[in-house]
């Protein structure tokens, strides 16, 4: 019997992905575990370094995007393992972290998700657990609503001394922890199983088209689970909010005329975002076309 499906998407990430294949490599060595690389379509031969460098991961190669959901459904489908994990291309693990997450399992088979605290290269914390989105959550401040409610929405600004019950742990999961939920299951943050995360580095190249996947995501996930009408209400707020964003940013540029790179940038995302949203949300504007 496998022990463990490591399943790993990888769309142009080579350089992390080797990085992450030889930590989850040496991670498995001692166990009986079988890894997984989905390869999106990328253009920058990973797939050849991958059966290169890495004969004993099995390779799935697209010839179309097939998104993140898509991609980890394939290897799902094909995983024999005990117990599953999602892994992204830009982590690096330890053995300690994944023991600590199979033996909460082990002991709660009530537990259907567990999730790992994840770092900064620095060592400092990232946000790695979240509420299911609401109106609140989608259109408030996170961090005020963690500063005013802390026990409510739990995050990265408290250390927790064991594993906490939370909604959802973060790692593109959402609405697979929404169902888990409603099923009976329970979703645990492991708050001393630690993993280095090279934070959205896929992502981060199409910062714009990224961020239209997000709120695309979002849409979908309230018009499934949360009706017509929040999902409305939660896109008339989005609109407001990305034209005062908008206007903010403006002012701003024309202040400092256009001098703050990082205001440029905020600019560009706003103004693309509100297009976006103003032309219908159509399926060209956001990252590669998902066949």
């Amino acid at each position: 019997m496998i022990d463990l499906s490591v399943i790993i998407v990888n769309w142009n990430t080579r350089d992390l992905l080797v990085r992450c294949l030889n930590s989850i490599t040496q991670v498995t060595q001692r166990m009986k575990a079988e890894i997984f690389v989905v390869d999106n379509r990328s253009s920058d031969e990973s797939g050849r370094t991958v059966k290169e460098r890495f004969s004993q991961v099995i390779l799935i190669e697209n010839e179309t995007n097939l998104g993140f959901a898509g991609a980890n459904n394939q290897a799902l489908r094909r995983s024999k393992g005990n117990y599953l994990l999602l892994l992204n291309p830009d982590t690096q693990v330890k053995e300690e972290p994944i023991q600590k997450l199979i033996s909460l399992m082990d002991a709660h088979p009530d537990v259907g998700i567990t999730g790992v605290q994840l770092l900064n290269s620095d060592g400092s914390k990232q946000n790695s657990i979240a509420n299911f989105p609401s109106l609140a959550t989608e259109l408030l401040n996170k961090s005020l609503l963690r500063w005013l409610s802390p026990g409510k929405f739990p995050g990265k600004e408290k250390d927790y001394p064991e594993p906490i019950e939370v909604d959802s742990v973060i790692g593109a999961c959402t609405d697979w922890c929404y169902r888990m939920k409603r099923a009976g299951w329970k979703i645990y943050h492991v708050p001393d199983a630690e993993v280095y995360h090279f934070q959205g580095k896929s992502a981060e190249k199409e910062k714009k088209r990224a961020r239209v996947e997000y709120f695309r995501s979002r849409y979908h996930f309230f018009k499934k689970n949360k009706g017509n009408l929040q999902w409305f209400i939660l896109l008339a707020g989005v609109l407001i909010r990305l034209g005062c964003e908008l206007f903010f940013a403006s002012a701003i540029n024309l202040f400092t005329f256009f001098s703050i790179r990082k205001w440029r940038k905020k600019l560009s995302v706003y103004a693309y975002l509100l297009w976006w949203h103003l032309k219908g949300c159509p399926k060209g504007m956001g990252l590669e076309p998902v066949q």
